[in-house]
């Protein structure tokens, strides 16, 4: 079986863009059978915190990073491997 990650999804902490909770990101991504998914919400990291929670109950691996839109049509994911990394992208 292939391993899949998703490295770009966005919750409802990405305001008039995404409609789910961080949580029930997670826990759909652990019912497809997906190795790690990535909680990219639109600078913010606000739903972190209750992904993580859920990642750690169904054991997927949790990627945290964040969606930012530097020009008309620029977007980048920055994604955080490390604390410092993640300290780096608050």
């Amino acid at each position: 079986m292939t391993s899949y990650a998703e490295l770009h999804c966005i919750s409802n902490y990405s305001f008039l863009r995404g409609a789910s909770h961080p949580e029930e990101l997670v826990l759909q991504a652990a019912v497809l059978g997906y190795q790690a998914l990535a909680i990219t919400d639109e600078c913010s990291m606000s739903g972190v915190v209750k992904a993580h929670v859920a990642a750690k109950t169904c054991g997927l691996k949790l990627i945290v990073g964040s969606e930012f839109h530097l020009e008309e049509d620029i977007c980048i994911v920055l994604l955080a491997p490390t604390r410092a990394a993640y300290g780096q992208i608050c």
